[in-house]
């Protein structure tokens, strides 16, 4: 009895019954620039091959997923969903779908499967259950879709961006299921490009609601972000570009 009690505790906690990142070789890793990613503040970060994250146990979700979305990308390949699963790579295990079942939220795409439809591998990728995080129905189905379809507008026009987000963590929150999975008060977007010599990025604060405002009402800096959560989103960069552009708010660097 007690090896089989060890047994299943050991079965819990550590086996993951399926991949979908590509077997080695049979698909390209996308490094995001190391410009561009963020600082983690659990130390716990995972890169798959089309988007990179860092994962946060104590919340079971990421607090960042960071990924480059280029306009040869984007495509309206029919695929067919697959079922959320836990992430391999996650050290401690990413949490089991079963948190979100009757919890009255979606399971919120961060890295979306929408943007990634070109390989099945890629798209799959999308349902590890560390690249998601508990949204209201009507944000997730509103103005949160409306962000990512204009994120797609901008990548046509710009010829590609990174974008890093997330739900905004913190201690006091709400959670759901066996695994208290926090429930995010907030979500946050930041989207980046290069142009020439410089970098242009915007940033957006939304709650974690329905919401009938427009998408340049929810636009702030991303020092608000940075102050929201305690993450350090372009620290690699020289301290006078990263102030210049964290610190202000240019709506006509992007077209609505």
């Amino acid at each position: 009895m007690v090896v089989c009690l060890v047994g299943f505790w050991l079965f819990e906690n550590f086996y993951t019954p399926d991949t979908y990142t590509a077997p080695e070789g049979v698909a390209p890793k996308v490094n995001i620039p190391f410009d561009f990613l963020p600082s983690s503040t659990t130390g716990e970060i995972v890169q798959h091959n089309y988007f990179t994250l860092s994962y946060s146990e104590k919340h079971e979700q990421a607090e960042w997923v960071a990924y480059q979305l280029d306009r040869n990308q984007l495509t309206y390949d029919d695929r067919t969903r697959p079922y959320f699963i836990e992430d391999p790579q996650v050290r401690t295990k990413s949490a089991d779908y079963k948190n979100y079942k009757r919890s009255g939220y979606d399971r919120g795409h961060l890295c979306p499967a929408g943007d990634r439809r070109f390989s099945e591998y890629a798209y799959n990728e999308t349902f590890y259950t560390s690249n998601i995080s508990p949204q209201n129905r009507e944000f997730n189905a509103g103005i949160w879709n409306e962000l990512e379809n204009t994120v797609r507008y901008w990548t046509k026009k710009y010829d590609g961006v990174y974008v890093i987000t997330a739900g905004v963590l913190s201690d006091g929150l709400d959670s759901i299921g066996d695994e208290d999975v926090t429930v995010p008060a907030y979500f946050y977007k930041i989207v980046a490009r290069r142009d020439g010599a410089e970098i242009k990025a915007i940033a957006f604060l939304f709650k974690n609601k329905e919401s009938k405002s427009s998408l340049k009402s929810h636009v702030v800096t991303i020092d608000k972000i940075e102050q929201k959560t305690g993450i350090d989103f372009f620290e690699k960069l020289p301290n006078a570009m990263e102030d210049k552009f964290e610190s202000t708010v240019i709506l006509e660097n992007w077209k609505f």
